[in-house]
């Protein structure tokens, strides 16, 4: 049987091993959202691991693989968007709030590769993901959408889907473009594209 001594260093013990597990799994997101961020998925585990400081067994005990780790950092991020979203979701003028927020994501995505890789994805991890954090950004996306459609903003003949393909497209298109030197300019032709004074026939143009 053991004495109270002995339980209170098992105790202690226990203690500091959580203490340390914890303290391991946040080096282990902050230099992989760095790495991530830098880099994209092409990242080897084990520059993220060293990184971090720990080995990469450390990184396994958290995470089971390279992709596991990633979603993590991705769905922080987009549940970061969501929350800054609400704000542009409720402001007086949803047109303009819509453009802006259509401008914001590609911005970060622009500056993150792991962002980029995400919202560029058409399957896997990316919008057609699972995740609450994608959502819930999709969800508060869709209802600014509305909102600006009411608002007479935005035309109607768009829906949440078609937004998010066109984000993607801008997200791809703004990272090759920052390489030349000309970011920003296919955001404001999509955008010029969404308002109703540039709606098109769907069966298209005439000649």
């Amino acid at each position: 049987m053991k004495g109270p001594s002995r339980q209170v260093e098992h105790k202690r013990g226990s203690t500091t091993l959580r203490a340390d597990a914890r303290r391991n799994r946040a080096s282990v997101l902050a230099a992989a959202e760095e790495a991530f961020a830098a880099e994209g998925l092409a990242v080897p585990l084990d520059e993220i691991a060293r990184r971090a400081g720990v080995g990469a067994g450390t990184v396994y005990r958290h995470f089971p693989t390279k992709e596991a780790l990633f979603e993590t950092v991705v769905s922080e991020r987009l549940a970061q968007l969501g929350e800054d979203a609400k704000g542009y979701a409720e402001a007086d003028d949803p047109g303009a709030a819509f453009f802006a927020l259509f401008a914001e994501v590609v911005e970060r995505a622009r500056l993150n590769r792991a962002l980029c890789e995400a919202l560029e994805a058409s399957t896997g991890v990316g919008f057609t993901g699972g995740s609450r954090a994608r959502r819930e950004f999709q969800d508060v996306f869709g209802e600014l959408l509305g909102r600006a459609q009411r608002a007479g903003a935005v035309r109607r003949d768009v829906d949440i889907e078609t937004v998010q393909a066109l984000l993607r497209g801008c997200v791809s298109m703004e990272a090759q473009r920052q390489r030349q030197g000309s970011a920003g300019q296919v955001v404001a032709i999509v955008c010029d594209g969404l308002r109703p004074d540039r709606a098109t026939s769907r069966s298209g143009p005439q000649s």
